[in-house]
């Protein structure tokens, strides 16, 4: 049974750093494309970034974020820095296709 399990969002002052983690089971994260999606308050589902062969970030994320995966933990990251208010949303890991999804992380960057 596939299963993922987000955790490490919060509240964040602006400026500062935040490390997503997911945790998968039933299948290998190495094995597959995985993505960071976010869902930003009245905007909606926004692609964050995806780790396969190599990595892709969106414009909004780029030089800030950092995908990477463990593959011994069976873990997903995503690193976060220089946040800013508009990275506020609910924080979903999702495996390639978008056949599965965590519950999701709160992340509120606000002073």
């Amino acid at each position: 049974q596939v299963q993922l399990v987000e955790s490490g969002g919060g509240l964040v002052q602006p400026g500062g750093s935040l490390r997503l983690s997911c945790v998968a089971s039933g299948f290998t994260v190495s094995t597959y494309r995985m993505s960071w999606v976010r869902q930003v308050p009245g905007k909606g589902l926004e692609w964050v970034s995806e780790i396969d062969t190599g990595t892709a970030y969106a414009d909004s994320v780029k030089g800030r974020f950092t995908i990477s995966r463990d593959n011994a933990k069976n873990t997903l990251y995503l690193q976060m820095g220089s946040l800013k208010p508009e990275d506020t949303g609910v924080y979903y890991c999702v495996t390639e296709g978008g056949d599965y999804w965590g519950q999701g992380t709160q992340v509120t960057v606000s002073s």
